[in-house]
């Protein structure tokens, strides 16, 4: 594993080095299949130099960046929506953008494509380096303040993944038995279901065509 990045550029140099590179050489390297997404992402990791350190830290902490990896087709469009961080539900009622861990994941982003062909064959597509403009940010605050106000209310079971327009809130857990406490309709802690922010496929898709993208 090379060591941190001293800097973005050589970041960004060692990501685009890493394009067109099947993904099938990642296993090679690893001698083990790299099936799923996750484990793809690692090995990404390690080849640029990320920090080892799980929990509360970015992937490059150093230089203020989180990596994400998006599975998209050939023609670009991502497969699935991505997951940002995990929502500690019992604080949505003290929650606030400008300190909250969605906003710091999100501040700075590098996004690697994985392109999966027809065959099944993942390559590593070009990297791009993104941090929100104004614009951007402020539609991801309103999202951020929708979903957080809701729970702040009582209404964690009626927040759905319809609401908001770029970041959705979704079950997020290793299985369906997994609980964590939330604020109920009196204001009780109750048990629920894990939730985590993820960004819709196509806010992800158009900031990979452009980092300036506004969709609806």
């Amino acid at each position: 594993m090379p060591p941190p990045p001293e800097s973005i550029d050589e970041l960004l140099a060692r990501a685009r080095a890493l394009a067109g590179l099947r993904v099938s050489q990642f296993a090679a390297i690893r001698g083990a299949p790299l099936r799923t997404k996750g484990k793809v992402g690692e090995a990404l990791e390690r080849a640029l130099g990320a920090s080892p350190e799980r929990g509360a830290t970015l992937d490059f902490p150093q230089l203020g960046v989180e990596l994400k990896t998006v599975p998209v087709t050939p023609e670009g469009r991502p497969r699935e929506s991505t997951f940002v961080c995990a929502v500690q539900l019992s604080d949505a009622d003290r929650a606030e953008w400008e300190s909250s861990w969605v906003r710091a994941k999100l501040a700075r982003v590098l996004w690697i494509p994985i392109v999966h062909d027809a065959s099944g064959d993942k390559t590593v597509g070009h990297a791009v380096l993104w941090s929100p403009s104004a614009d951007q940010q402020a539609v991801l605050r309103a999202d951020f303040e929708e979903l957080l106000g809701t729970i702040a209310i009582g209404g964690i079971e009626g927040v759905t993944a319809h609401m908001g327009r770029w970041l959705q809130l979704r079950p997020k857990a290793a299985d369906g038995r997994a609980r964590t406490l939330a604020l109920g309709p009196d204001q009780q802690l109750v048990a629920t279901t894990p939730r985590g922010f993820y960004l819709r496929t196509r806010f992800t898709g158009a900031l990979l065509r452009d980092p300036l993208a506004l969709p609806e």
